[in-house]
């Protein structure tokens, strides 16, 4: 929906590919054509590339945008489309793939000057694995070479739960990606996780559009996004900018992208991973800039230049994002399906709800959990803090159980007030209760 939207006010025409189980949903009807590109598992449909590809080329499209999630880090889904003349909107795929590749890309931005967490490269047993982790010192993270949301990343406090962990995260990426590979890292904390957005064109200009502080989480998936990182010295904000672009243009980069940092308690950041594609809280971003980020990614693709430069960019206000998931934080996150019996959206200035669903929309149960995303702007973040929470109490989904309530509950909390919460902030509060 997001990207259609931006489409229509370019006047780009739209075709919207769906599996079996979403015949239904709501960008299926709003693209001026829409397609059926296989059955519900996503491996049948969103993860198969030739019928997508097929797909693009019977309706004459001249380019896809991948979204947020499934083909949208695929670099041989990127190979594909620029092997049949259409144009893919994200980086190309030779970025994806030394990106993608997290043991690859530790290493690109070492050899950048980019600060990197403390680890090694990938191992490939455990042998390997039990050497590696005395050097490196203990706790720490195994990580997954391929993917993200949070899959294949186990913590390990000690000696006794390093195999274990080796072997389960191991099997969860080789399940999740189809790469068995994991690296590993010291585990830091307490962190924050701050994530800088930037822009390339195909002419070699870079520019660093802020930072957002995406820190609260449960097991590494993001709930709360915030912009900008309310605690970021502006001399760390300018020293983060500048490495970031380095990073960029490092790699070739070109169009949207990520990179994702951990903050430690005295100031210093390291890189964690970049994410090659439009992120799911872009929104915050384009609250403070005033840039859309889906315009500029479509604008790049086609080879325009971006016409603006650092200075040109002057960030203001705050902005909050709440991701709003059909699951229920007090058992335990279950997800929840069903039908959505009534919708209320909030209104009022600089409020925004980005969501597929609508009254009367069964969800289904084969994807991800989130169903929208309630965005909020104003001038200082104790504002947008309480316009968010206003928001929130306005925002009714009845008919399956979500986590509004759960999200006013982390909006409450003294160590968010303070914007002085860490990645641990769930955890120390204990909010879920039984």
């Amino acid at each position: 929906m997001r990207v259609i939207r931006a489409c229509k006010e370019m006047g780009i025409s739209t075709a919207a590919v769906f599996s079996e189980a979403d015949r239904e949903a709501l960008h299926v009807s709003f693209a001026e054509e829409s397609y059926c590109i296989g059955g519900p598992q996503p491996r049948d449909s969103y993860l198969n590339a030739k019928s997508v590809i097929s797909t693009a080329l019977a309706c004459k499209a001249e380019a896809i945008h991948p979204g947020y999630g499934f083909l949208s880090e695929n670099a041989e889904f990127a190979s594909l489309c620029a092997e049949y003349g259409i144009a893919f909107i994200g980086p190309d795929a030779d970025t994806i793939g030394k990106m993608g590749d997290k043991e690859a890309a530790r290493r690109s931005m070492r050899d950048a000057g980019v600060p990197v967490i403390p680890g090694c490269d990938m191992v490939g047993n455990f042998e390997q694995a039990k050497e590696q982790a005395e050097k490196i010192g203990f706790p720490l993270l195994i990580k997954a070479r391929s993917g993200g949301g949070g899959r294949g990343i186990r913590l390990v406090m000690d000696n006794r739960e390093l195999e274990y962990a080796f072997r389960t995260a191991s099997s969860e990426a080789q399940s999740a990606f189809g790469d068995g590979a994991v690296y590993m890292e010291k585990y830091l904390r307490p962190v924050k996780h701050v994530e800088a957005q930037i822009l390339a064109d195909s002419f070699g200009d870079v520019v660093f559009l802020g930072e957002r502080d995406c820190s609260v989480q449960r097991k590494n998936q993001k709930l709360i996004e915030e912009s900008p990182c309310s605690i970021l010295p502006e001399k760390t904000r300018r020293k983060m900018a500048e490495v970031s672009i380095k990073a960029a243009r490092a790699v070739g980069y070109k169009n949207a992208g990520t990179i994702e940092y951990l903050l430690d308690k005295d100031g210093n950041f390291y890189f964690m991973e970049m994410n090659t594609r439009l992120q799911v809280e872009h929104p915050v971003t384009e609250m403070v800039t005033g840039i859309d980020l889906v315009k500029w990614q479509i604008r790049t693709a086609a080879g325009l230049p971006l016409g603006f430069a650092q200075e040109d960019i002057k960030p203001a206000g705050c902005a909050i994002e709440c991701r709003i998931n059909a699951e229920d934080p007090y058992n335990n996150f279950r997800p929840s399906g069903g039908r959505v019996e009534t919708l209320h959206v909030p209104g009022g200035p600089w409020v925004r709800f980005d969501t597929a669903i609508y009254q009367g929309y069964s969800i289904p149960p084969f994807y991800d959990s989130m169903i929208g995303k309630l965005i909020v702007y104003a001038k200082t973040r104790d504002e947008a803090i309480r316009k968010i929470r206003s928001a929130l109490c306005e925002l009714a989904i009845e008919g399956i159980v979500n986590n509004i309530d759960f999200q006013t509950d982390i909006l409450s909390e003294d160590a968010f007030i303070n914007g002085a919460y860490t990645t641990d902030l769930i955890e120390n509060t204990k909010l879920v209760h039984p």
